[in-house]
């Protein structure tokens, strides 16, 4: 920044030389062709013109030389300060995603998706274009402005006075003029993205659109926002319509103001014709800079409120401690005591004094009505969120002591709802061991185990073929066991599966548990289900009821005290008659 300041000073002070060699000539040719009519047809009427000739070539080539010395000096000046914003811009919105990766699940909870996203792009751009642009035009305005009005007072000062009166005029109401322009800009921003909200929804939920007859209704509200887009498109350019009618005529009434004033001198033999056209230069240098001064205000005021927004983000701290640093052997042994969890967006207890044990090699089976607390044990597990009473083991070890990067990458899970990527259906179930680079055999090992190999080898791309935004052309089974075989990959020790076969028939979610059962030999699970069919196999199941465990056993002891789990069973069996 410091180098790139001192290129703008040297910049701007090259600047003022060719309008004095600008001057110097216009005086220089007045001069020569008096003396040349004085001594016209007389030999020395020859030499002068050839003088005069020599003289503008020498002009020229002064001028040239400052043009290219200058030209040097911008590019260098551009290639510091915007090159170095731009580096700035790439670590903060690094800093931003990392942040926001770190941050934990209620911070998403409470936050759009929308406003995080303008964060990291819309924000930081703002903070670049002070960084960068502010603080080179700023810089430049400054340095340009000292030197030229120094110049020109030091040759008039009267006339300087006359000049440069419309010139802050200018710059007031070019300020006011870009500060509307910001904000229906803004304005029209943000109706844009209404515009890309809806038809991203609509997208999305096409199916739901189609199935509901509502292709008309969704055609004529897209038509409203695009209506409301263009009336505030049109008032942006009424506004800016008036940006360059101002920027053009005050610096032409500086200029007329000049010539007038500037002839009068001439008159009286104050200042030369030279001086004259010098002066008008000198304007013309200084038009855009005092321009600029409005957008420069609008851009750190823009800069100020993005900062602070994206501070506000920066200063968030995780409510999770995520400080513990403890590597062990991941053996399976699974403990909570006494758990209990309250969402804080929604203030419902999820989990109330909650106690279970999973031995080393065992699985537990988790059952319940929705809304019970089946999926809060898995993110408990995952340390997604922490109890807000009671405490989780892991191999006696206290969860929270636990290098969570660590923890994490020994066990497999499969969320409730299942997210793929828009990408291939190979790299899918890659994604699921980014530690090393697996093989294509490895994926296709892990995609028999989840049931999902001949599915895939029924496309026509096969392994390669592309799911679209999360997964949409594959089937709500499909998907599942992509997830899983993805899970599945990383040859976990503990494996966590969230009622992830609930959009699987059950023949085929036999076969999964029965690929399951081979694999996991020896090593701990958690099977959350809302069918018993998913869970009967379980060495241990408890049956939650508003965040309590109300059952606990085996499928046969459940089975034979006839309650909750019963109730389960035979529901199950009616539906599946």
């Amino acid at each position: 920044m410091l180098f790139g300041i001192l290129t703008v000073g040297i910049s701007n002070i090259i600047s003022i030389y060719p309008a004095q060699i600008f001057r110097d000539a216009i005086d220089t040719v007045i001069e020569s062709l008096r003396v040349v009519k004085a001594f016209e047809g007389t030999p020395l009427a020859e030499r002068f013109t050839t003088l005069l000739v020599k003289s503008f070539l020498f002009f020229g080539l002064s001028v040239l030389v400052l043009a290219l010395v200058k030209g040097v000096f911008t590019f260098l000046m551009r290639q510091t300060i915007i090159v170095m914003s731009r580096r700035i811009e790439f670590d903060l919105k690094n800093e931003i995603f990392n942040k926001y990766q770190a941050l934990d699940i209620s911070f998403y909870k409470q936050n759009k998706v929308g406003d995080i996203m303008n964060r990291i792009s819309e924000d930081v751009s703002a903070i670049r274009m002070y960084i960068g642009p502010a603080i080179m035009y700023t810089v430049n305005l400054i340095v340009l402005f000292v030197v030229v009005i120094y110049t020109m007072f030091s040759i008039n000062a009267e006339l300087s006075w006359y000049t440069l009166a419309p010139l802050p005029v200018m710059s007031v109401l070019i300020y006011y003029v870009s500060d509307l322009m910001n904000k229906k800009s803004m304005i029209k921003q943000a109706q844009l993205s209404r515009i890309f909200s809806h038809a991203q929804e609509r997208f999305s939920g096409i199916r739901v659109v189609k199935a509901y007859n509502q292709v008309n209704e969704s055609e004529k509200e897209f038509q409203k926002e695009c209506d409301d887009f263009l009336d505030k498109s049109m008032d942006l350019v009424k506004v800016n319509s008036l940006f360059h009618p101002i920027i053009i005529l005050l610096p032409a009434l500086s200029t007329l103001i000049t010539i007038y004033i500037g002839g009068l001198n001439v008159i009286d033999g104050e200042i030369t014709y030279g001086n004259i056209a010098e002066f008008v230069i000198y304007i013309n240098m200084l038009t855009w800079p005092m321009a600029s001064l409005g957008w420069v205000t609008s851009l750190v005021q823009r800069a100020a409120a993005s900062q602070e927004r994206v501070n506000e983000f920066l200063k968030i701290k995780p409510s999770i401690d995520y400080s513990g640093k403890k590597d062990v052997p991941l053996k399976g042994k699974i403990t909570f005591k006494n758990v209990s969890y309250t969402y804080p967006e929604s203030g419902i207890k999820a989990l109330d004094n909650v106690s279970f044990e999973i031995n080393q090699g065992e699985t537990l089976g988790v059952i319940g009505r929705t809304g019970s607390g089946k999926s809060t044990i898995a993110l408990l597990l995952l340390r997604v969120i922490d109890p807000d009473e009671g405490e989780i083991l892991i191999d006696d070890v206290p969860l929270a002591d636990l290098d969570i990067q660590k923890f994490r990458s020994k066990v497999g899970y499969v969320p409730q709802e299942v997210f793929l990527f828009s990408d291939t259906i190979k790299n899918n179930i890659a994604f699921g061991d980014v530690i090393r680079e697996s093989s294509q055999s490895e994926i296709e090992e892990a995609a028999k185990m989840a049931s999902v190999h001949k599915n895939i080898m029924g496309f026509t791309n096969q392994y390669e073929t592309r799911v679209g935004e999360r997964g949409v052309t594959l089937s709500g089974g499909q998907k599942q066991r992509v997830s899983i075989a993805r899970a599945l990959l990383k040859k976990p020790d503990v494996l966590l599966l969230d009622d992830c076969l609930s959009a699987v028939d059950t023949e085929t979610e036999d076969e999964i548990l029965g690929h399951l059962t081979q694999l996991m030999k020896g090593k701990s699970g958690v099977v959350i289900a809302h069918r018993v069919s998913s869970i009967k196999n379980a060495a241990h199941i408890i049956v939650l009821d508003d965040g309590q465990v109300v059952e606990h056993g085996n499928h046969q002891k459940l089975m034979d005290q006839g309650g909750l789990y019963f109730d389960f069973y035979q529901k199950q069996l009616v539906s599946e008659t």
